[in-house]
């Protein structure tokens, strides 16, 4: 069925041709958990790896990640209570086979991740430090650092890929689009690269297989966790090569953002779940406890439900924020346990020990993406998509706190496993069909990231979301010449068109859906809303009723 109303969306990025081209096995685009670590289980089977990144290898969302890796560590936990846990959050659409997965071969992803040099806190006994957060009803999430365990995670990485010479990383290069060959099969992509090739440094990899790691697209919104990377470039881009995307109106919000006016970009600083797991409260602006009574736990509820639960708070005063209560916890253990999150604050003018810290929710993870199986195949063969890119069913209308990190993982040795099974030999590109690329006027961004963060927030309703997709029609109409603010931009645009179309169609509130003219879940709705873009730049969408 064709999607009514919606912009077109090219079918291409406007671009020049390719001024150079490299081969290698495996292309990985993406330098998060993900995409490194689908790089270096590829490199225990063999294979030549290129991993391609849009800035600096770390410049992702992973180093952002606070609170930690979940994970049945602990002898009395079981994969079992893990595994509801997940669908409990999920609110009736996880994939309970990948669910299986995700908490039965976690474990041992994580103590790889620990044999490749990630030093997670510990006990003093030696044993894993463990702890909890919302949603949980044990205590099964590793850290690092206190709150710094993405940043840990990213620096073991980044060095083990480092130590391989037979991974070759492009910095500073931005996807452009999926190659494929007669048959098909994805067989490279193009890319811009600063400084390289041709003046504008257009080229193109070939691989004998693509694995998209490219992370979020919190950049749809006016606030969000996410850096400014997180554009939304592989969903874009699957799209357009005519992958099906699948669940993409389900966009976590984390309750807990910092709101201090000493921030000025669209990233907001996080403050980790993981505060609330060690007894910090929220309250209202009279010191009320607002969370309790509304869920059995409290502050540390799954996040859509204490996102809502704020959400309603700022609706009923007119206030821009709630308050985090820490203040019991004492200077000394804050510091211990949280020091980034002490660091940012008192930068800002708040030190957690004495004061009320100011949180809203912002953008913080899309639960969906790209279709994929249990082997992150998408449904272009040859191309597949691991970590936040991806859907793989695991998170359903809501990912658990700290399943994200260990998705990545679990995954991606999956994908590798895949790949070193059923690699063919390196085919050629089909020929250039001629068809016209276009993009949007990088000025959009900021138009784009209100008019979404009004109307396919938090809070969305039939009115506000046609609303939406008036504006997104017009920015549309907004052409301009290839740049990478300009190839952004359109990805933003092709993102929040399919975001909004699947908002507009999910008449229910399920998870992080919430539909404020349709406020109960609907066992009609219980299924998936898949989106795929046709050779004439329409928007077709289907619906798949959960078996």
């Amino acid at each position: 069925m064709y999607v009514a109303d919606l912009p077109e969306l090219p079918r291409r990025l406007a671009a020049a041709e390719p001024g150079w081209s490299e081969t290698t096995d495996v292309l990985v685009v993406g330098s998060g958990v993900a995409g490194l670590t689908a790089a270096l289980y590829l490199r225990e089977q063999g294979l030549h790896v290129t991993v391609v990144t849009k800035v600096n290898i770390d410049d992702g969302s992973t180093k952002w990640a606070q609170g930690g890796i979940a994970a049945v560590l602990d002898p009395l936990d079981t994969p079992a209570a893990h595994a509801n846990d997940t669908e409990i959050a999920g609110v009736g659409l996880c994939d309970p086979a990948a669910v299986r997965v995700l908490v039965e071969e976690g474990p041992a992803r994580v103590r790889e991740l620990i044999r490749r040099g990630a030093a997670f806190d510990r006990n003093d006994d030696g044993s894993l430090m463990l702890t909890r957060e919302g949603g949980h009803r044990a205590d099964r999430i590793v850290h690092a650092g206190g709150d710094a365990t993405g940043a840990e995670v990213q620096r073991a990485l980044h060095q083990a890929v480092h130590r391989d010479p037979w991974i070759r990383l492009v910095e500073h290069a931005l996807v452009l689009d999926l190659l494929r060959d007669a048959e098909g099969r994805a067989c490279g992509i193009t890319l811009h690269v600063l400084g390289e090739g041709s003046e504008d440094g257009v080229g193109a990899i070939l691989a004998r297989a693509v694995v998209l790691a490219t992370g979020g697209m919190g950049q749809i919104y006016a606030s969000t966790t996410n850096p400014s990377v997180s554009t939304g470039d592989g969903v874009a881009l699957a799209l357009r090569a005519g992958a099906a995307v699948t669940d993409v109106e389900f966009v976590q919000f984390h309750p807990t953002s910092f709101v201090t006016a000493n921030v000025t970009s669209v990233q907001r600083p996080l403050i980790s779940e993981a505060l609330r797991g060690e007894g910090a409260h929220l309250v209202d602006e009279s010191g009320k406890r607002f969370m309790v009574g509304q869920h059995e736990l409290a502050e540390l509820a799954p996040r859509d439900v204490v996102a809502k639960g704020i959400h309603r708070v700022l609706r009923a005063t007119g206030a821009d924020h709630v308050y985090l209560d820490a203040r019991h916890l004492g200077a000394r253990f804050l510091e211990q346990r949280f020091p980034t999150i002490v660091a940012s604050t008192r930068a800002a003018g708040i030190d957690p020990a004495t004061d009320l810290i100011p949180v809203a929710p912002a953008a913080h993870y899309a639960s969906g993406g790209v279709r994929t199986d249990l082997r992150g195949r998408t449904s272009i063969p040859g191309l597949y998509a691991c970590g936040e890119v991806a859907c793989t069913g695991v998170h359903g209308a809501n990912r658990l706190a700290s399943n994200s990190l260990l998705e990545g993982l679990v995954f991606a040795k999956r994908i590798a496993d895949d790949i070193a099974h059923e690699l063919p030999a390196q085919s050629e590109p089909a020929p250039d069909t001629g068809e016209p690329g276009w993009v949007v006027t990088p000025a959009v961004r900021a138009e784009l990231q209100r008019s979404m963060t009004r109307g396919a927030g938090v809070l969305r309703s039939a009115e506000s979301l046609n609303a939406t997709v008036r504006d997104l029609s017009l920015l549309a109409e907004r052409r301009d010449t290839p740049r990478n603010a300009a190839w952004e931009a359109t990805n933003l645009l092709t993102v929040a068109s399919v975001l909004v179309a699947a908002a507009r169609a999910r008449r229910e509130t399920r998870g992080c859906h919430w539909r404020e003219d349709f406020p109960v879940a609907e066992d009609e709705w219980r299924g998936h809303l898949l989106h795929t873009l046709d050779g004439r730049t329409r928007l077709t969408q289907s619906f798949e009723e959960m078996a």
